[in-house]
């Protein structure tokens, strides 16, 4: 596929290993984007410089997140090979990537047997390029079907497209009668309005003739009263007659009735002109009256037209009204509608260039595919030509015998060699036993210049390189100096896994660059103007952001001076209080801000720590260590602040620390209310400064089934308590010097009572996960004693774990392995409990499980029956213990699964193994194979990120003792709390 003029570049089998490496290495980029790592691991497994540990790292490490970080691994794995691992994968380029090969070496791939380095005899590459052709074969009839799914899939696509358009029609149809149908709607509201001002017009002219009949009414009952005074008047007038009219008749004299016959003459002409007046004005009022009635009449007949009318108006106005509500709905739905025609016709239109796109690409697969065919099958015409060629050569050296033997007696050695090198620590004498001493306090500030800035330098800051770049020689140093480590750590005892010896005097110049430290700095790792190994942690920053962050500079000469601070992990680490006149005062620093970040020069390099997440402890640490101009990246967080000031205020809490670890070492009860805590307890840190205290945490203990602090007090801190770890490891190797025995949980004589110690190492991160981070963002490390001290050792007194809830009843693990099998059956019988049943997969069902992490382990070799997730999930469903026949190996791969198994081991003793004489004897086991299981996996115990339960060899007699003990202690274990720390390793 290479084109026919390119030129013929250097000879591959000429070139040295550095010279082939750094032509991959000027490649690495292309390579790491164009490669499937997929592809050439068969070919690479075949050769012998990848191992299946190997495959299954790169394949299904959680960490290498997409396949350029798998195919940069799997070159830094190749590295180490040497120039095997660069020939070995520009052979599988020129077989898979031939375009690729051709832009990397310069040379025309081809399949002549005399290109290849040699590495893979002539038989096993005929084998394995048959199987790539049988492969192509099957990819190619995958395209072909795959193609031909396409083009149904299109003329699908096509018929919904051509529906579309019909619905898209009709969309524009419903849209110009929806305009319609509005013009209408608006003249329809401009009728109602006009009806409404008539209706108003209406309602004055009511409301006047209202008060016009009001005004008559009124009128008319004057005059009614006036009729009344006047009736009232008359009737008086004539009793008051009558009454003097008699008196006169009785009392008066004669010569007084002619005066009052006059008298009487005048009054009666005053009747009769009274009587003519009144009916006069009767008549008026009369009159008055029918006139007021008749106008009432009339007013009370346009009254019941005006309310008819206005019922028939509100009639039609709820009408139009409902027929609007029906318009916009209607209008609505036809606009959600056309939109949606619009997105789907635009996402259809998407898939047609996709799938033209695919389509075309599919077609150049099958093109390039076929044409590789071809040329796979004239190689193996020629391949065939000279095998027979090869066979007459062997025939006619038949004669020649002897040397023929030494020739391929020499080959064989060479091939031996080859398939199986041996790292330079195998080939050392075991070294000599030394003095114990942890190497992160004898001089942390090494760790300073190992934690440099990503955006600078990322290739120096890790072991194996995740990205495209080439490495740097530091790097692939570190990368031989830990592969010389782990293949040391595996053949020797398991003391040299957790700890780092000192050499001696006689031989502190041979080990110097091995285990120097950086600057020249003295063995007190726990001075005040070092960095403490606390700040060594490998937890990912935090990418909270509540607010803007603000960066200040300023002198910060005695920071701690200028101003004061609060909190901790939890709440965030604030300023209380600023100093008047101080540096910090005079460039704005107010309490209530969190400090997120904090930069400053020390010996001459530039530092960035991050305390976003950081606890009390260490803030007042890392902003003590300041000396000159720093810069502050400040958040203002007024509302938390305050929140935290009034908990503090109310004893709430002592501070804004909150954290749980694990302890790994046992601490007897002291004096100012020092806790006693044994090793593998659970502490709940909830102040790592507290007053009165330099070099204390205020931690509770924590209990076993819910997340309740119980009794509190005070625990040494990370650097006493690590110094306290060192000494008791040092006196106890010391005690016993005819039989030292180290196991994951040292136990003394009788005379210390009893004095447990976890050991656990900080892994392959070299720093310690705990705590903060420290990068420098110079990254000058040009000494080799700075790269050597990157990979050093530190050992733990308190690991964090985090709490855990298992929902439903957890699996049951049963140790040592030879009791496990015995017991599993036992336990399965009893209700509430269920064996896990092994599954047979076929092959590819196999691979594709392996590759995904699913299988916890094979059950029998060759046949695919394995015991898999999926089988103890299946229990877990019914709600019963599944009870696991497995080894320690499945509990990590549980753990990924968020699946935590109730862990048991029985203790073993030479009187508690007769007890199971005749069980053993039954499962074709003895006695010292019981014992020696339990010698191997007792150690291996506290290397699990969790904690297990121990049952005593004496606590039991038989068998049924044994077992209710055991249901006795699930019961108990499933309501605790799972504690489970961050896997180191």
């Amino acid at each position: 596929m290479a084109g026919e003029c390119v030129p013929e570049g250097p000879d591959l089998r000429d070139m040295g290993e550095e010279e082939l490496w750094e032509l991959i290495n000027d490649n690495r980029h292309r390579i790491s984007l164009g490669v499937r790592p997929c592809t050439l691991i068969p070919y690479l497994r075949q050769a012998r410089v990848l191992t299946e540990m190997d495959e299954d790292e790169i394949l299904s490490c959680h960490n290498l997140t997409n396949r350029s970080m798998r195919t940069s691994y799997m070159l830094d794995l190749l590295r180490t090979q040497g120039r095997n691992g660069a020939v070995a994968l520009l052979d599988s380029l020129m077989i898979h990537y031939p375009t690729l090969y051709t832009q990397v070496t310069g040379r025309k791939p081809s399949t002549e047997p005399s290109r290849f380095s040699g590495l893979i005899k002539y038989s096993e590459l005929t084998e394995y390029l048959v199987r790539a052709v049988t492969g192509m074969q099957k990819e190619l009839q995958e395209a072909r079907c795959e193609a031909s799914r396409m083009s149904a899939r299109c003329a699908s696509l096509e018929s919904e497209i051509r529906q579309i358009m019909e619905q898209e029609e009709k969309s524009r149809c419903v849209q110009s009668e929806n305009e319609r149908m509005r013009r209408h709607l608006c003249s329809l509201q401009h009728e109602v309005t006009k009806l409404k001002d008539e209706k108003c017009d209406l309602y004055m002219r009511y409301t006047a003739a209202i008060e016009d009949r009001s005004a008559v009414n009124m009128r008319l009952h004057d005059l009614n009263l006036q009729v009344y005074q006047l009736q009232t008047e008359l009737q008086k007038a004539q009793m008051e007659n009558e009454f003097q009219k008699r008196r006169s008749l009785r009392c008066a004299p004669h010569a007084e009735m002619p005066q009052l016959q006059e008298e009487v003459r005048s009054l009666r002409c005053q009747l009769v002109k009274v009587e003519k007046l009144d009916p006069a004005r009767q008549d008026i009022l009369a009159q008055d009256l029918a006139e007021a009635i008749d106008s009432q009449v009339e007013l009370a007949e346009q009254l019941r037209c005006y309310r008819e009318e206005n019922e028939k108006l509100l009639a039609e106005k709820q009408g139009l009204l409902d027929q609007k509500e029906c318009l916009s709905l209607q209008v609505q739905q036809l606009t959600l509608d056309c939109n949606m025609h619009q997105q789907k016709n635009t996402v259809i239109q998407n898939q047609i260039r996709e799938l033209q796109a695919e389509r075309d690409q599919a077609y150049l697969s099958r093109d390039e595919a076929q044409a590789m065919i071809a040329r796979v099958l004239a190689e193996k015409d020629t391949l065939r030509c000279q095998l027979v060629e090869f066979q007459e050569q062997v025939f006619s050296l038949k004669a020649n015998r002897s040397p023929r033997k030494q020739q391929q007696s020499s080959d064989d050695e060479r091939v031996v060699d080859w398939a199986s090198p041996r790292s330079s620590s195998e080939e050392d004498p075991l070294p000599t036993r030394r003095r114990l001493r942890r190497m992160d306090a004898v001089n942390p500030m090494s760790h300073l210049s190992s934690f440099i800035s990503e955006c600078e330098d990322a290739a120096v800051s890790s072991v194996r390189s995740r990205n495209a770049e080439p490495p740097c020689p530091d790097s692939l140093r570190r990368r031989e100096q830990a592969l010389h480590a782990e293949s040391s750590l595996e053949e020797t005892d398991s003391l040299l896994e957790d700890f780092v010896f000192l050499p001696c005097v006689g031989s502190e110049d041979k080990q110097t660059p091995r285990l120097s430290s950086s600057n020249g700095s003295s063995t007190d790792g726990l001075s005040r103007t070092s960095a403490p190994p606390f700040l060594m942690r490998s937890r990912p920053k935090a990418i909270r952001v509540n607010g803007r962050v603000l960066s200040i500079s300023f002198q910060g000469e005695a920071l701690l001076s200028q101003l004061a601070v609060i909190g901790g992990n939890k709440t965030g680490v604030f300023v209380h209080q600023v100093t008047e006149g101080s540096a910090a005062h005079t460039v704005g620093i107010s309490p209530g801000a969190q400090i997120v970040e904090v930069k400053c020069e020390q010996n001459q390099k530039a530092l960035r720590m991050v305390l976003e997440d950081s606890t009390l402890e260490e803030a007042m640490w890392a902003l003590g260590q300041i000396k000159g101009l720093c810069h502050l990246s400040l958040r203002p967080r007024q509302d938390d602040y305050e929140a935290l000031l009034q908990q503090l205020q109310s004893s709430e809490t002592s501070s804004g620390d909150s954290f749980y670890v694990r302890v790994n070492m046992s601490f007897p009860a002291g004096p100012n209310g020092t806790l006693a805590i044994s090793c593998n307890d659970i502490l709940h840190v909830t102040n790592t400064r507290p007053t009165g205290t330099g070099d204390s945490w205020h931690a509770s203990q924590v209990h076993p089934c819910q997340l309740l602090d119980l009794q509190s007090g005070t625990v040494p801190n990370y650097y006493r308590a690590q110094r306290l770890l060192i000494q008791a490891i040092e006196d106890m190797s010391f005690q016993t010097k005819k039989c030292q025995k180290l196991v994951s949980v040292w136990r003394v004589g009788p005379q210390n009572k009893e004095k447990a110690v976890r050991i656990v190492s900080t892994g392959r991160l070299g720093r310690n996960p705990l705590w903060v981070s420290v990068e420098d963002e110079k990254a000058k490390s040009t000494e080799s004693g700075d790269t050597a001290a990157k990979t050093c050792v530190s050992l733990m007194p308190y690991t964090l774990v985090t709490p855990h809830y298992p929902p439903i009843c957890r699996p049951v693990l049963l140790l040592p392995t030879v009791l496990g099998r015995i017991l599993d059956k036992k336990l399965a019988d009893w209700q509430g409990f269920q064996l896990c049943q092994p599954e047979v997969l076929s092959s590819c069902e196999h691979a594709a499980r392996l590759q995904k992490s699913e299988i916890l382990e094979e059950c029998e070799q060759g046949r695919n029956c394995c015991y898999t997730l999926q089988s103890v999930e299946k229990v877990m469903k019914k709600g019963i213990h599944c009870v696991l026949p497995l080894g320690l190996d499945c509990v990590r791969r549980l753990h990924r699964s968020e699946i935590f198994p109730i862990i048991i081991f029985i203790g073993q003793s030479a009187r508690s193994a007769r007890k199971l004489r005749s069980k053993l004897q039954r499962h074709g086991q003895s006695e010292e194979q019981l014992l020696a299981c339990s010698r191997n996996e007792e150690p291996l115990l506290d290397k699990l990120p969790c904690l297990y339960h121990s049952v005593a060899p004496d606590s039991w007699c038989d068998q049924t003792s044994l077992l209710t003990s055991l249901r006795t202690i699930i019961w108990e274990e499933q309501k605790k709390i799972v504690w489970v720390e961050p896997d180191l390793w």
